[in-house]
């Protein structure tokens, strides 16, 4: 008897444990790389979508084939996995997709991280991409594989410092040339109905 309540003792305890721990997970915070894996679609989906993002420096990231950032700065990774999951199935996108999100914390990575630009929305290879020193917006948008088939090259979003512009890369030289710097978030619009 006494073996069976140290027993139930025991468990008790590490289950109070865990949801201590899980209770203190550490939160995200803006230029943090993470890296998000989808689960629960075809394999030819999941391999586009897996892979490393940053936090951009007010707190979002962007994710393919969403319209919008999603907020990440200031929750637990399996926070923003459910986040995640709901804006795919909101979107009706995925109907019953499951994420993974892993946080890399350590200064290493950190260092890494900011020397990233992270380019979103309608390009060939979304996600981060490495900063060379004096890119521009086009230059860094080319190196994500430039805006795809439904992509505004005209409409480009440059999300810097907290302040989001709008560049048109297709035909404005002076835009083509803006530079860009580490921690910046670049999104490719869709094309509106008019090829726009």
């Amino acid at each position: 008897m006494k073996l069976h309540q140290k027993i139930r003792a025991a468990v008790l305890a590490f289950m109070l444990g865990s949801v201590a721990t899980l209770s203190a997970a550490p939160e995200i915070a803006a230029n943090t790389t993470l890296n998000i894996k989808l689960f629960g679609v075809l394999p030819q989906e999941q391999s586009k979508f897996d892979g490393d993002y940053q936090v951009d420096p007010r707190g979002f990231i962007y994710l393919p084939l969403l319209q919008d950032g999603i907020k990440a700065s200031g929750i637990s990774s399996s926070a923003l996995a459910r986040r995640i999951e709901e804006a795919y199935k909101n979107a009706e996108i995925y109907s019953n997709p499951r994420i993974n999100v892993i946080s890399n914390k350590d200064q290493a990575a950190q260092k890494i991280d900011a020397q990233i630009i992270t380019v979103g929305g309608k390009v060939r290879k979304p996600g981060p991409v490495q900063y060379i020193r004096g890119m521009t917006l086009f230059k860094a948008v080319a190196a994500a594989g430039g805006a795809d088939a439904f992509g505004a090259d005209n409409r480009v979003e440059l999300h810097q410092r907290g302040v989001k512009k709008i560049y048109d890369i297709k035909s404005n030289a002076q835009h083509m040339a803006i530079p860009v710097f580490p921690g910046d978030t670049i999104r490719i619009p869709q094309k509106n109905v008019w090829g726009k």
